[in-house]
């Protein structure tokens, strides 16, 4: 549930379910995006769900925070997440020019290449929220012997397609971008297509995810 509703600038709402990141309240937060969103209440025109967290933004010229406030929180929201929430295995080859930071993890995890690739790959993940860069999402959760902190000096350039960890979460880089998480592989799997409007991102909040390793040779002949 909401914990507070306060304003957030002007024209927005920053809606607040506690300080925790976990699968639990991340879930209420996409119910209530979710919800929201089918409801298409008047003169909202924006909403940003992150961990934790919804900002809902609106048209000033329409409607304004009190209104808004109170439609909110007389919502009715579903018990369960949208049934269109999707299990997608994501293909990613670990090869020695992918896994960028395998080395350090090692160094920083004490722990052996093989206990890594496996820890991941018998992972399966939760998509808490897309962002940073358009329709890159981030995974939850990481074991605790896998948490690692961001590079000390993050990349200039991080290959598309990388797919990186740091402290709880997994990520993929839908597009070539400055990064700073720790890079083990990379997938052939395009996450975000700007030419599908209705849906570009291949993953949304609420879908779970499971990675599966590829080859070197299977990943250059990787057909989407």
């Amino acid at each position: 549930m909401i914990k507070n509703i306060s304003n957030l600038g002007d024209a927005a709402l920053y809606c607040d379910f506690g300080t925790e990141v976990n699968k639990e309240i991340n879930s209420e937060v996409i119910k209530y995006f979710n919800t929201i969103k089918e409801k298409n209440i008047e003169g909202v025109n924006n909403l940003t769900p992150s961990y934790n967290k919804l900002i809902i933004s609106f048209d000033l010229r329409v409607t304004k925070f009190n209104e808004i406030k109170d439609k909110i929180e007389k919502l009715n929201v579903g018990e369960t997440l949208k049934k269109d929430n999707k299990k997608l295995e994501i293909p990613v080859c670990c090869h020695g020019s992918f896994s960028l930071d395998m080395e350090r993890l090692e160094k920083k995890l004490n722990l052996a290449r093989d206990q890594i690739i496996e820890n991941f790959f018998n992972t399966e993940f939760f998509c808490y929220m897309t962002g940073f860069i358009a329709g890159m999402p981030f995974l939850g959760d990481l074991d605790e012997n896998m948490r690692a902190q961001r590079l000390e000096t993050p990349r200039v350039k991080v290959p598309r397609g990388s797919v990186g960890i740091t402290e709880q979460f997994a990520n993929i880089y839908t597009f070539e971008s400055p990064g700073g998480w720790n890079i083990i592989g990379n997938t052939p799997l395009r996450v975000f297509d700007s030419t599908k409007e209705k849906d570009p991102n291949l993953i949304n909040p609420g879908d779970t995810v499971k990675f599966k390793q590829i080859s070197l040779e299977e990943y250059k002949n990787y057909n989407e």
